[in-house]
């Protein structure tokens, strides 16, 4: 091979060692920009900034707020469960959707249990890196005083003999904190906002670890009785029993009542007729088995006590009592049956009857109780909620009630698939008065109209978290109150060669405007000025205006003087705006 094909062949080699160089170094600077995963820590990191941020506990507590209002929008079953039952039977397609989605179970859906925990954790991931950042700040000492202080946006000089210990007692005075150094005076006040901002944060935190205290050690039932019964505080006991996961049997105050009477009263006559002017159970209480029996009025908002444990009034009805005579002659029931109102404003009710022991085949009944009855036609309503008039409407019915198949059935429903209409029905049946009876076709038996009752409903609830979530509240407010009245300022003075330089700083979004007025009461009490109503809103005299110095031209800097290039922001903490 000759010598210009060596040569050709090694520039060849060379060339291509260049290139394989270069494509490495390529491939490796791809690598090092090549953007790196967050990783499972990255990821913690992030989703825990994210969550105790401010923003996120400003929409979690929007979020809550917003939750909470379905339950005042829809019926409860922790409170009313009737008026549950009424809105299945006039809404039945609506109230299974809304079911569904725990709306009448709202404060114990699993979506308002996770917006009440996620906002209790960002809450607490929120407060309690401020609260130690506070106390830092609170135990930090005024910073000094900047080198020029007309500089400022509040700032004044004038000459006198005011001195540094004169400056910082009076400073003092006006419970500023203050420090001295080498000609100059710090002062500072107005910590109480953040504190105050801190206390409500707090507050709010106590006010959800209440409550969740609450959810945990307290319980909550429903339970209707009607007149001449009486309850015992056992579990057994209520219709609806919600209790914490903390709390057993055992756990229950054991306290009685026996409802001896209620008493509703209306409005007789003029255009508000028929509203309600007050509600009144009559308890006979014993607070233990082995404690004397005591007499109770229960009124609506003012709940029976029995060591923590709150009964409340919270609804009522009417109870028509019956007497049911089956076909073989005997007495298969004998009671009252309460009855839900179908009109609030003359509290025509609807009742269901169920006579399982009935012989030879079981009973049922729909009836129309009507307090107060006039004819209307060929029919008859009731004008007024109050039993002045009590009559029943009875529709009878024969046949499997269906309680031997295992389905859950209400109280307040008759399911007539497999029963049969006794005799002919009319939409408007002859209503029975008291003590009238109707008899049953086929020899199914009679039904006897025995009298009128009343049942009230009651929630009875036990909270322990309940005092400490007011005293929360309550301290949710004062800090709030602290928070927006209370502003941060600061003041500084030097004083040098007789001439006195005061200059004031405000740390408060927009505090600038009252600041200004307190700014010149501090000066008119270090220039030594006679206290005057509106001393602290004028400019200071100047010359030939009267005073110590008629006729004789101002001193440089001895009226109010803000920079042209004065900070108009506020300044951070311990900054010096002269400074550049």
């Amino acid at each position: 091979m000759s010598a210009p094909d060596d040569l050709a062949s090694a520039v060849r080699e060379e060339s291509a060692t260049q290139e394989q160089a270069e494509q490495e170094q390529a491939e490796q600077a791809q690598e090092r920009t090549k953007p790196v995963g967050l990783g499972v820590v990255g990821w913690a990191r992030w989703t825990w900034r994210t969550l105790t941020s401010m923003r996120t506990a400003l929409i979690l507590l929007f979020l809550f707020a917003l939750g909470s209002v379905p339950g005042s929008i829809y019926p409860q079953r922790s409170v009313d469960p009737g008026r549950v039952a009424q809105y299945f039977k006039d809404n039945p397609t609506q109230a299974k959707w809304l079911d569904r989605f725990w709306l009448f179970d709202v404060f114990s859906s699993p979506w308002f249990a996770a917006i009440y925990l996620l906002l209790f954790i960002s809450l607490a991931g929120c407060v309690f890196p401020r609260a130690l950042a506070h106390l830092k700040e609170i135990r930090r000492r005024p910073p000094a005083a900047p080198r020029n202080l007309l500089r400022l946006p509040h700032s004044e000089a004038f000459e006198g003999g005011l001195t540094l210990e004169q400056a910082a007692a009076e400073l003092r005075r006006r419970r500023f904190r203050v420090v001295t150094g080498d000609g100059w005076v710090s002062a500072e006040k107005g910590y109480l906002r953040e504190t105050g901002n801190l206390l409500f944060h707090v507050a709010l935190l106590v006010l959800l670890f209440a409550v969740g205290t609450g959810g945990l050690f307290g319980y909550r039932g429903n339970v209707l009785v009607v007149e001449g019964d009486g309850f015992s505080n056992a579990v057994a006991a209520y219709d609806r029993f919600m209790p914490g996961s903390r709390v057993t049997a055992e756990s229950l105050e054991p306290f009685s009542f026996t409802l001896k009477d209620f008493q509703a009263s209306y409005v007789a006559a003029g255009e508000k007729q028929g509203q309600p002017l007050d509600y009144l159970a009559k308890l006979t209480v014993q607070d233990s088995p082995t404690a004397a029996p005591r007499e109770v009025d229960l009124k609506v908002n003012d709940p029976l006590d029995v060591n923590g444990t709150l009964t409340y009034l919270i609804g009522h009805g009417y109870a028509p009592t019956f007497r049911v005579t089956d076909g073989k002659g005997q007495v298969a029931y004998d009671g009252p049956v309460p009855c839900l109102a179908d009109d609030q404003a003359t509290y025509t009710s609807e009742c269901v009857i169920k006579v399982p022991d009935a012989q030879p085949t079981q009973l049922g009944f729909l009836a129309r109780f009507l307090p107060t009855t006039v004819p209307n036609g060929d029919a008859w309503v009731s004008v007024f909620p109050g039993a002045a008039n009590p009559t029943v409407q009875v529709f009878p019915f024969a046949g499997d009630l269906g309680l031997k198949s295992g389905q859950p059935q209400s109280v307040y429903q008759l399911d007539t698939t497999s029963l049969k209409p006794l005799g002919k029905m009319s939409a408007q049946p002859t209503p029975l008065n008291v003590g009238e009876t109707k008899e049953l076709a086929d020899g199914a038996g009679k039904i006897e109209f025995t009298g009128v009752k009343e049942w009230i409903s009651l929630q009875i609830t036990y909270d322990p978290g309940r005092e400490p979530a007011l005293l929360a509240a309550a301290a949710a407010v004062i800090g709030l109150v602290l928070s927006l009245t209370i502003r941060r300022r600061r003041v500084w003075a030097r004083v040098k060669d007789g001439t006195v330089t005061v200059g004031g700083l405000t740390r408060t979004e927009g505090g600038g405007a009252a600041f200004a007025e307190e700014f010149a009461e501090i000066v008119a009490a270090l220039r030594g000025d006679p206290p005057t109503g509106d001393r602290a809103g004028d400019d200071p005299p100047t010359g030939g205006q009267g005073g110590d110095k008629s006729g004789e031209p101002d001193e440089p800097g001895s009226a109010g003087h803000v920079a042209p290039d004065a900070p108009t922001g506020n300044t951070a903490p311990g900054a010096r705006p002269d400074e550049e």
